[in-house]
Protein backbone atom coordinates (compact mmCIF):
# COMPACT_ATOMS: atom_id res chain seq x y z
CA UNK A 1 0.00 0.00 0.00
CA UNK A 2 2.86 2.33 -0.75
CA UNK A 3 0.93 4.82 -2.91
CA UNK A 4 -2.33 4.71 -0.99
CA UNK A 5 -3.00 6.63 2.17
CA UNK A 6 -5.07 4.33 4.38
CA UNK A 7 -6.40 5.21 7.80
CA UNK A 8 -8.49 3.35 10.32
CA UNK A 9 -11.53 5.10 11.71
CA UNK A 10 -14.33 3.51 13.72
CA UNK A 11 -13.11 0.02 12.83
CA UNK A 12 -13.30 0.74 9.09
CA UNK A 13 -10.60 1.15 6.53
CA UNK A 14 -11.00 4.54 4.88
CA UNK A 15 -9.01 5.24 1.71
CA UNK A 16 -7.84 8.80 1.27
CA UNK A 17 -6.78 8.11 -2.32
CA UNK A 18 -8.02 5.49 -4.75
CA UNK A 19 -5.14 3.43 -6.02
CA UNK A 20 -4.58 0.16 -7.81
CA UNK A 21 -4.86 -1.85 -4.62
CA UNK A 22 -8.25 -0.27 -3.84
CA UNK A 23 -9.52 -1.23 -7.30
CA UNK A 24 -8.26 -4.77 -6.81
CA UNK A 25 -10.02 -5.07 -3.46
CA UNK A 26 -13.28 -3.85 -5.01
CA UNK A 27 -12.83 -6.21 -7.95
CA UNK A 28 -12.34 -8.99 -5.39
CA UNK A 29 -15.63 -8.15 -3.67
CA UNK A 30 -17.44 -8.01 -7.01
CA UNK A 31 -15.86 -11.32 -7.97
CA UNK A 32 -17.20 -12.81 -4.73
CA UNK A 33 -20.68 -11.51 -5.61
CA UNK A 34 -20.39 -13.60 -8.78
CA UNK A 35 -18.69 -16.71 -7.38
CA UNK A 36 -20.78 -17.21 -4.24
CA UNK A 37 -24.15 -17.28 -6.08
CA UNK A 38 -22.69 -19.32 -8.97
CA UNK A 39 -21.31 -21.96 -6.60
CA UNK A 40 -24.58 -21.94 -4.65
CA UNK A 41 -26.55 -22.53 -7.86
CA UNK A 42 -24.15 -25.27 -9.00
CA UNK A 43 -24.44 -27.07 -5.68
CA UNK A 44 -28.21 -26.74 -5.68
CA UNK A 45 -28.19 -24.65 -2.51
CA UNK A 46 -31.20 -22.47 -1.75
CA UNK A 47 -30.00 -19.04 -2.87
CA UNK A 48 -33.15 -17.33 -1.58
CA UNK A 49 -32.25 -18.63 1.87
CA UNK A 50 -28.52 -17.88 1.67
CA UNK A 51 -28.52 -14.57 -0.24
CA UNK A 52 -24.94 -15.21 -1.40
CA UNK A 53 -24.58 -11.98 -3.41
CA UNK A 54 -25.45 -9.84 -0.39
CA UNK A 55 -22.57 -10.91 1.89
CA UNK A 56 -19.66 -9.32 -0.03
CA UNK A 57 -21.62 -6.09 -0.58
CA UNK A 58 -22.30 -5.69 3.14
CA UNK A 59 -18.70 -6.63 3.94
CA UNK A 60 -17.37 -4.00 1.52
CA UNK A 61 -19.46 -1.34 3.25
CA UNK A 62 -18.41 -2.49 6.72
CA UNK A 63 -14.71 -2.62 5.94
CA UNK A 64 -14.16 0.13 3.37
CA UNK A 65 -17.03 2.52 4.03
CA UNK A 66 -20.15 3.70 2.30
CA UNK A 67 -18.57 4.64 -1.04
CA UNK A 68 -17.10 1.18 -1.48
CA UNK A 69 -20.30 -0.49 -0.36
CA UNK A 70 -22.28 1.64 -2.79
CA UNK A 71 -19.94 0.88 -5.68
CA UNK A 72 -19.93 -2.87 -5.06
CA UNK A 73 -23.70 -2.87 -4.49
CA UNK A 74 -24.39 -1.02 -7.73
CA UNK A 75 -22.02 -3.08 -9.87
CA UNK A 76 -22.69 -6.56 -8.47
CA UNK A 77 -26.14 -7.32 -9.97
CA UNK A 78 -25.37 -6.03 -13.49
CA UNK A 79 -21.96 -7.73 -13.56
CA UNK A 80 -23.56 -10.95 -12.36
CA UNK A 81 -26.26 -10.76 -14.97
CA UNK A 82 -23.77 -10.10 -17.79
CA UNK A 83 -21.60 -13.07 -16.76
CA UNK A 84 -24.12 -15.60 -15.45
CA UNK A 85 -27.61 -14.54 -16.48
CA UNK A 86 -28.63 -14.01 -12.83
CA UNK A 87 -30.41 -12.21 -11.32
CA UNK A 88 -33.13 -12.43 -13.95
CA UNK A 89 -33.89 -9.16 -15.79
CA UNK A 90 -37.27 -8.48 -14.13
CA UNK A 91 -35.68 -8.39 -10.67
CA UNK A 92 -32.43 -6.63 -11.67
CA UNK A 93 -33.61 -3.06 -10.87
CA UNK A 94 -34.95 -4.00 -7.43
CA UNK A 95 -31.87 -6.01 -6.54
CA UNK A 96 -29.51 -3.27 -7.74
CA UNK A 97 -31.29 -0.70 -5.58
CA UNK A 98 -31.39 -3.08 -2.60
CA UNK A 99 -27.68 -3.91 -2.75
CA UNK A 100 -26.69 -0.28 -3.30
CA UNK A 101 -28.64 0.64 -0.17
CA UNK A 102 -27.07 -2.24 1.78
CA UNK A 103 -23.53 -1.26 0.88
CA UNK A 104 -23.90 2.48 1.39
CA UNK A 105 -26.14 2.39 4.45
CA UNK A 106 -24.00 -0.10 6.36
CA UNK A 107 -20.93 2.05 5.74
CA UNK A 108 -22.64 5.30 6.75
CA UNK A 109 -24.21 3.93 9.92
CA UNK A 110 -20.99 2.21 10.93
CA UNK A 111 -18.95 5.33 10.38
CA UNK A 112 -21.24 7.80 12.14
CA UNK A 113 -23.41 5.84 14.59
CA UNK A 114 -22.28 2.29 15.37
CA UNK A 115 -18.57 1.59 15.14
CA UNK A 116 -19.04 -2.09 16.03
CA UNK A 117 -21.29 -2.62 13.02
CA UNK A 118 -24.20 -4.64 14.40
CA UNK A 119 -26.75 -1.80 14.25
CA UNK A 120 -25.24 -0.75 10.94
CA UNK A 121 -25.99 -4.16 9.44
CA UNK A 122 -29.51 -4.21 10.89
CA UNK A 123 -30.28 -0.69 9.59
CA UNK A 124 -28.86 -1.48 6.17
CA UNK A 125 -30.83 -4.72 5.91
CA UNK A 126 -34.06 -3.01 6.94
CA UNK A 127 -33.65 -0.10 4.52
CA UNK A 128 -32.39 -2.37 1.75
CA UNK A 129 -35.39 -4.66 2.08
CA UNK A 130 -37.76 -1.68 2.12
CA UNK A 131 -36.04 -0.36 -1.01
CA UNK A 132 -36.47 -3.73 -2.70
CA UNK A 133 -40.18 -3.79 -1.80
CA UNK A 134 -40.61 -0.22 -3.04
CA UNK A 135 -38.93 -0.84 -6.39
CA UNK A 136 -40.90 -4.06 -6.92
CA UNK A 137 -44.14 -2.18 -6.23
CA UNK A 138 -43.18 0.87 -8.31
CA UNK A 139 -42.24 -1.19 -11.37
CA UNK A 140 -44.95 -3.82 -10.94
CA UNK A 141 -42.36 -6.63 -10.93
CA UNK A 142 -44.45 -8.98 -8.83
CA UNK A 143 -46.78 -10.59 -11.35
CA UNK A 144 -50.33 -11.33 -10.27
CA UNK A 145 -50.14 -11.14 -6.46
CA UNK A 146 -47.93 -8.61 -4.71
CA UNK A 147 -48.21 -10.20 -1.27
CA UNK A 148 -47.55 -13.72 -2.55
CA UNK A 149 -44.48 -12.43 -4.33
CA UNK A 150 -43.21 -10.64 -1.22
CA UNK A 151 -43.72 -13.75 0.88
CA UNK A 152 -41.76 -15.89 -1.60
CA UNK A 153 -39.04 -13.28 -2.13
CA UNK A 154 -38.54 -12.02 1.41
CA UNK A 155 -39.27 -14.65 4.05
CA UNK A 156 -36.60 -17.19 3.11
CA UNK A 157 -33.86 -14.56 3.39
CA UNK A 158 -34.43 -13.89 7.08
CA UNK A 159 -32.07 -16.73 8.03
CA UNK A 160 -29.29 -15.18 5.96
CA UNK A 161 -30.08 -11.72 7.33
CA UNK A 162 -29.75 -13.06 10.89
CA UNK A 163 -26.44 -14.71 10.07
CA UNK A 164 -25.16 -11.59 8.31
CA UNK A 165 -25.99 -9.49 11.38
CA UNK A 166 -24.22 -11.92 13.72
CA UNK A 167 -21.19 -12.84 11.59
CA UNK A 168 -20.23 -9.91 9.38
CA UNK A 169 -19.40 -7.26 12.02
CA UNK A 170 -16.83 -9.45 13.82
CA UNK A 171 -15.45 -10.65 10.49
CA UNK A 172 -15.10 -7.01 9.36
CA UNK A 173 -13.35 -6.07 12.63
CA UNK A 174 -10.93 -8.97 12.17
CA UNK A 175 -10.29 -7.91 8.55
CA UNK A 176 -9.56 -4.29 9.53
CA UNK A 177 -7.19 -5.43 12.28
CA UNK A 178 -5.24 -7.51 9.74
CA UNK A 179 -4.80 -4.72 7.15
CA UNK A 180 -1.08 -4.03 6.75
CA UNK A 181 0.53 -0.59 6.63
CA UNK A 182 -2.31 1.21 8.35
CA UNK A 183 -2.15 4.00 10.83
CA UNK A 184 -4.61 5.22 13.40
CA UNK A 185 -6.15 8.60 12.73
Amino acid sequence: MNDIAIIKRNNSVISAKIGLQDWLVHAGFITLTILLPAVSHMLGLPVRWLLPMHWPVIMAGLVYGWRSGLMVGLLAPATNYLLTGYPLPPILPAMTAELAVYGSMVGLVKEYVDSRGYWAVLAALAFGRLTFIGVVAAFGLYGSSYFSYLKAAMLPGFIALSLQTALLPPLAAWWVDKVDDTKEE
